[in-house]
């Protein structure tokens, strides 16, 4: 017997429960022609008669019994098996796997260990990689995306809330530089940038258009680097407002404006959307991002 016959053994298990052909045709919600052609495959693949076919309806022979022992006994295992997945989807244990800009780990990582302290059977993933985790292939449970608002099929999308930028610079740069007094000053200056023109963040495009190319003399692709490039005294950069008083080095040059802003979303798929472990870490989260001062 294989998996691809059960099927063919379920058909047979509501025969034999029903009596009749079209009391199990109507409990698995196939036509009656569907249940006469399971049991003749299943009677044909096992060479006996399973059933014994009567005016009233049919009766199962011993060989039939002895089978729908083992129906019966999988059937109760797929019931044991729902119900133990469904009290997984209705209990905050297991793993959360939440991705994010890196840009965020500060703000985020606190509330995660305190979501988990909670939730002591909860394991975390913070996965914080510039490639976009796609939740329609079970990546993620909660991705927290910065720009325009996503558009893949089958997610749900929340806004969240708005990141700040401001333009910093080191104390050291401003030492040796200045500071800038206004947009004409920019091209006077020397940019920490990220090392993607095509780069979606609303800072950067304003920047690629503001200030000639000669003036971003430091690129880097991870905004790790990018700090210690602008700390080291290589230019000016973005930071966001709510990042920069951990990095007491950094004088804000110019303020934050509305153009520079990332507007950030809260997504999950459609299927874990409204599991109690998905929904229990949104509301957390929501409550916590209300004292945060970006």
């Amino acid at each position: 017997m294989t998996i691809d016959t059960w099927d063919e053994v379920r058909t047979a298990y509501h025969v034999a429960r029903m009596g009749t052909v079209s009391g199990a045709a109507e409990a698995l919600g196939v036509h009656h022609a569907t249940v006469i052609r399971h049991i003749d495959a299943l009677e044909a693949q096992l060479g006996v008669k399973l059933f014994q076919r009567h005016a009233r309806g049919y009766t199962a022979t011993e060989a039939g019994a002895d089978l729908l022992l083992v129906a019966q006994a999988t059937a109760d295992q797929f019931t044991q098996l729902a119900g133990r997945i469904r009290g997984r989807g209705a209990a905050v244990m297991g793993e959360l796997v939440v991705t994010s800009i890196p840009g965020l780990s500060h703000l985020l990582t606190p509330v995660l260990v305190a979501f988990q302290a909670e939730h002591p059977g909860l394991t975390v993933r913070f996965l914080t990689d510039d490639r976009l985790f796609r939740l329609e292939f079970g990546e993620a449970h909660v991705a927290i995306r910065a720009g325009a608002a996503p558009e893949e099929a089958d997610n749900v999308v929340q806004p969240f809330l708005a990141d700040r930028f401001a333009l910093y610079g080191s104390t050291a740069y401003l030492r040796r530089h200045g500071r800038p007094q206004n947009d004409a000053d920019l091209a006077d200056h020397r940019f920490v940038a990220i090392d993607n023109r095509e780069s979606r963040a609303p800072f950067y495009r304003w920047l690629f258009g503001a200030v000639p190319p000669s003036c971003i003399t430091w690129r880097a692709t991870d905004g790790r680097a990018l700090r210690d490039a602008m700390l080291a005294g290589a230019g000016l950069g973005f930071v966001s407002t709510s990042e920069a008083p951990a990095l007491p080095d950094l004088q804000q040059v110019m303020p934050p404006r509305a153009e520079w802003e990332a507007p950030m979303w809260l997504v999950t798929h459609v299927d874990l959307h409204r599991t109690m472990k998905v929904q229990s870490f949104l509301v957390y989260l929501k409550e916590a991002a209300k004292g945060w001062v970006v």
